[in-house]
C-alpha cells in the first residue's frame, strides 16, 4: 500500500537517506496501478464515514500525512476540503506526487468510480484529478514535526507502522497525527496488519507489525469514537495479514 517517507530524523531503523531512494514508479505500479479488492473495501470504508461524519467547516484544511505514490486518500476527502495539504518528507515521493498531478495515470479513474458511486457529495466535482490539483499543497513535512491543531479533516495511510520496528515510534506518529488535526475533527487511518517489512524494487523498508489492539491503545489518548475496521488482503507482498483502517475524531 501506500508508505510515507516520514521516518524520524534518527537512526532506529533506516537511515533517512534510503527514503531518499524510494522507488516511487514502482511502487505505483505495484499498489495503484489498478484497483484492487482490498483498496476498494478501505475506500468503502473511509468515503461512508466521512459522508455520514463532514468536517466543520463544509470547506476546510484536509491533510494527507506521508501520501507516498498514492492519491486516493486525497481523493476522498476533496469534497469537504478548499485545501489538501500533501505532508511528504521524501524528496523521491513528493517529486513524484508533482509529476503524477501534472499527468496523472489512468487507473486513478478506477479509484475515483469506487470513491464518487452512490455518494452526492462528489457529484460536483467533474474533473476529480484538475480539482485535485488546482487544491493541493506539496509540503515537505515529517509526521514527527506536525504542529497540533491545524487542520479540520485528515489521513493517514500506511504511515505509522511503516517508517519503523519499534512500537513506541508508531504510537508516537499516531498520536502526532490525529492532533495535528482541530478538537472533534473527523479522521481515517490504515495500517498494516503484522507487517514484518516490505522491499520496494529491492531496497528494504521496516515495519511495526500491530493488531487491532495497538491500534486502539495508540488511538486512545487522543481521538473518541474510534472504531477499528479489519480489511482482508491477499497478495499484495509477504509477511502480513491483512489491513486495518480506523475511524474516529480528535479528542
Amino acid at each position: 500500500m501506500s508508505p510515507s517517507a516520514n521516518v524520524a530524523d534518527r537512526p532506529e531503523d533506516v537511515s533517512g537517506f534510503i527514503w531518499e531512494r524510494f522507488n516511487s514508479d514502482a511502487y505505483f505500479t505495484a499498489n495503484y496501478g489498478r484497483l484492487r479488492s482490498d483498496d476498494a473495501t478501505i475506500i468503502k470504508i473511509v468515503a461512508d464515514y466521512f459522508k455520514k461524519n463532514q468536517p466543520v467547516p463544509d470547506l476546510g484544511q484536509a491533510i494527507d500525512v506521508g501520501p507516498g505514490a498514492n492519491l486516493y486518500p486525497a481523493l476522498v476527502m476533496l469534497p469537504y476540503a478548499s485545501r489538501v495539504t500533501l505532508f511528504e518528507r521524501s524528496f523521491a515521493n513528493r517529486d513524484w506526487l508533482a509529476r503524477e498531478l501534472d499527468t496523472p495515470h489512468g487507473s486513478w479513474w478506477q479509484f475515483w468510480d469506487a470513491i464518487s458511486a452512490g455518494r452526492s457529495a462528489y457529484d460536483p466535482i467533474n474533473k476529480p484529478l484538475e480539482t485535485l490539483h488546482g487544491r493541493v499543497r506539496i509540503e515537505r513535512g515529517n509526521v514527527f514535526s506536525l504542529e497540533p491543531d491545524q487542520y479540520d479533516v485528515g489521513t493517514m495511510f500506511f504511515v505509522a507502522e511503516s517508517i519503523t520496528s519499534r512500537i513506541d515510534e508508531f504510537q508516537r506518529a499516531t498520536r502526532l497525527f490525529v492532533n495535528a488535526l482541530k478538537r472533534n475533527a473527523p479522521f481515517a487511518a490504515a495500517f498494516m496488519r503484522l507487517s514484518s517489512g516490505y522491499v520496494v524494487a529491492g531496497e528494504r523498508f521496516p515495519a511495526c507489525s500491530i493488531d487491532e489492539d495497538d491500534v486502539h491503545r495508540a488511538l486512545a489518548p487522543v481521538a473518541r469514537n474510534v472504531t477499528v475496521h479489519r480489511v482482508r488482503s491477499k497478495g499484495l507482498r509477504p509477511g502480513y495479514d491483512g489491513m486495518m483502517v480506523a475511524t474516529g475524531r480528535r479528542k
